[in-house]
């Protein structure tokens, strides 16, 4: 866009001012003032030389006679006319250092209505909030209405063969016995429905020894791939405060005649939903260097919540905690 007309910085004087017509530069110079740039009173004389005009077309009044050569200096006029306003425009064009207010922006200040000042660079525009690095990812189990963390090292189940598998441990490896593929962690969650009891104790340990057959003994096929378990010792059990509700936990200390063996534990909580029926849920973790840290079975079950309230620790046996 031209800028209007009005007093700017001489581009080939620039301690003076210079009459920008809107067009083209005109010869009207001044000293520079203290009332800024932009509109201020024009020059005594608006007419401009001919060779500053913007090109008209004018027809010579009838009454005027030609005078001789005269045609010829009007059209040698009107092509340096023509020349010099398409130095200017190049000029507005390619922004040159020479060139016009919109090569030399003038400042502004309080009380001038000139033009704005240019901005060299657009102001970027604020991205979307990302989130926060610090939020714990959560595994809704949508069937029991709870929501479980996702520790470091945890990822979704992928291609697993277990029922009701919430998450595992990342990566796999051969297993040490029968062959196929074993995983170092899993956590599977379970709603109790053909089991007369209701007693979250009771529960838990009934379900100890099942959990350990299912993760270090046979397949679901058969196999054994570790090749079975040999022996195992009650490790820790107890009292355990989960979602708010009052629940009981079993953990066994597994040895298998192959690989390093693991840990199993079973703990069984009131649902915080529904009819309330026992929620089981398995934690199976390899022993070794390899395996999970024995801890994120605390932690996982400090974490559990009923979907929607991420902020339940209270309510009945929240004072209860892990026996070591």
């Amino acid at each position: 866009m031209t800028p209007p007309p009005g007093w700017y910085p001489d581009p080939s004087a620039p301690h003076q001012e210079r009459w920008w017509d809107g067009t083209a530069w005109t010869e009207h110079r001044r000293a520079p003032e203290t009332t800024g740039f932009g509109a201020a009173p024009p020059p005594p004389s608006q007419q401009q030389p001919m060779q500053y005009q913007p090109m008209q077309h004018q027809q010579p009044a009838p009454q005027q006679q030609p005078v001789p050569g005269r045609g010829k200096a009007v059209a040698l006029t009107t092509a340096a006319a023509v020349l010099v306003a398409a130095i200017v425009t190049g000029v507005f064009v390619l922004g040159e250092d020479d060139g016009g207010p919109a090569a030399q922006a003038p400042p502004t200040t309080a009380t001038s209505t000139g033009p704005e000042p240019v901005t060299a660079t657009p102001t970027p525009s604020p991205t979307p909030s990302e989130p926060s690095a610090d939020d714990p990812a959560v595994v809704e189990d949508q069937l029991n209405g709870i929501t479980f963390p996702l520790p470091t090292g945890w990822v979704l189940p992928e291609y697993v063969t277990e029922d009701d598998v919430m998450m595992t441990t990342d990566g796999t490896y051969d297993c040490p016995g029968d062959g196929g593929v074993c995983r170092h962690g899993l956590v599977i969650s379970r709603t109790v429905t053909a089991n007369a009891e209701s007693s979250p104790k009771a529960l838990a340990q009934q379900d100890i020894e099942d959990a350990a057959d299912d993760a270090y003994d046979r397949d679901l096929i058969g196999n054994k791939p570790f090749g079975g378990i040999e022996s195992h010792e009650e490790v820790a059990s107890g009292q355990v405060a989960v979602a708010g509700r009052a629940g009981y936990y079993v953990r066994w200390r597994v040895k298998t005649a192959k690989g390093p063996g693991g840990y199993v534990q079973s703990l069984v909580f009131p649902s915080t939903v529904g009819t309330e029926s026992p929620i089981l849920v398995r934690y199976v973790f390899d022993a070794g260097e390899d395996g999970p840290p024995l801890d994120d079975m605390d932690r996982i079950t400090k974490g559990i919540r009923p979907v929607g309230d991420a902020d339940t620790g209270g309510g009945v046996g929240s004072g209860i905690g892990p026996s070591s």
